[in-house]
């Protein structure tokens, strides 16, 4: 029988475990229920009205002494085998990645780590990482470690692993978010770093112990890399690859996003070069890129505040959209236009001329904020 003070997790677990649950449609159930418990336990009828749960969605309600009991095994499980198992009200759960709508809805790890940290950088690249990239890789993560950063990657061959044992070297906690559950060390032959990251950092995965690894859970665990990341860096990527659709997401995100540039002759360069002349990537020259967009100081040093806007020298177009941008945050091109009353054609021409000037940046989905 299950220890009463693991309900709480029980039917989120249950819930999880039934097949054709993935994240989206489990918050769905949620939002619409109130509970994984309740999904269990309220009337067919209202069950059926669920968005995105059908029919054959309904049949696992009939399943769920067997959910419960896998569920129960895994709660067992993580107390003989000492792992953590958070979902997203669970105060260890990281704050950065629930900010993110495609956020996972549990998440297993293991280490001596919280997932707390008060800065973190991803570090990702191509799995056939050059002398180059792996020699770029330590240099970025010994320079950083003034900064005392949590380093983010995938334990991956190539740039990822060479990012995790650069950070043990450097005295740096370093967490591994794997496409694998975490009693599945992938590759087998990281299993060593993998152990040793855990006294400092952890190893992390979205996947139950005991499931399958599959194929996709690869690109799928890149969001949480990309949310775990104040700033991301990708030290060598080729034109394609796990380490470009991070980056993408990371941007859609709002993260910093670096890029090391490299030889126009490298295959592994062409990620880096594209990132950088699509604007989706600042130029990575060295720690002081980080630490001038994040605000960081270093230890012993006052913390470094964003300047003030000083907005009396600002002609009246350009006063209205940063002192609505001040007040709102981020906003569509469109509440700006009708907030403003500036018609949207010479609206774009300022807000790229505010570009220009590092004030303003633009988001996803004709998006602005503001930088200072």
């Amino acid at each position: 029988m299950a220890n009463p003070n693991h309900e709480h997790i029980r039917y989120h677990l249950a819930l999880s475990l039934a097949p054709k649950v993935g994240p989206g449609v489990f918050k769905a159930i949620v939002a619409y229920a109130g509970s994984p418990k309740a999904f269990f336990e309220i009337p067919k009828a209202k069950a059926a009205k669920i968005p995105k749960v059908g029919s054959k969605l309904l049949e696992i309600r009939k399943s769920a002494d067997e959910l419960l009991k896998k569920a129960d095994d895994l709660i067992d499980q993580a107390e003989k085998k000492n792992f953590q198992i958070l979902n997203s009200s669970h105060p260890h759960f990281p704050q950065r990645l629930k900010t993110q709508e495609d956020h996972p809805v549990l998440l297993f790890y293991k280490g001596k780590s919280n997932l707390i940290f008060d800065r973190t950088v991803g570090i990702v690249g191509t799995r056939s990482a050059t002398s180059y990239g792996k020699t770029a890789t330590k240099k970025i993560v010994e320079d950083l470690a003034i900064y005392q950063p949590a380093i983010i990657s995938g334990l991956a061959y190539g740039i990822d692993i060479e990012a995790h044992r650069a950070a043990l070297h450097a005295g740096l906690p370093t967490i591994a978010v794997m496409g694998s559950p975490i009693d599945q060390i992938y590759p087998a032959v990281h299993r060593k770093t993998a152990e040793q990251l855990q006294e400092t950092g952890a190893i992390l995965s979205e996947y139950a112990p005991g499931t399958k690894m599959m194929p996709g859970n690869f690109p799928a665990r890149n969001r949480i890399i990309a949310g775990l990341s104040d700033a991301l860096i990708v030290v060598e990527a080729a034109a394609k690859g796990g380490a470009l659709i991070t980056a993408e997401i990371a941007f859609s995100y709002d993260k910093d996003v670096f890029a090391v540039p490299g030889n126009l002759q490298s295959t592994f360069s062409e990620g880096c070069n594209h990132l950088i002349k699509k604007m989706k990537a600042s130029i990575y020259t060295g720690p002081n890129d980080i630490a001038e967009a994040l605000f960081w100081s270093k230890p012993g040093e006052e913390e470094t505040q964003k300047p003030k806007l000083d907005l009396s020298d600002r002609e009246a177009g350009e006063k209205a959209i940063l002192t609505l941008l001040q007040e709102n945050g981020e906003s569509e091109i469109d509440q700006i236009s009708y907030a403003t009353d500036i018609p949207l054609g010479l609206l774009s021409s300022k807000l790229l001329s505010l570009e220009f000037e590092g004030i303003v940046k633009s988001l996803p989905g004709k998006k602005f904020k503001l930088l200072v």
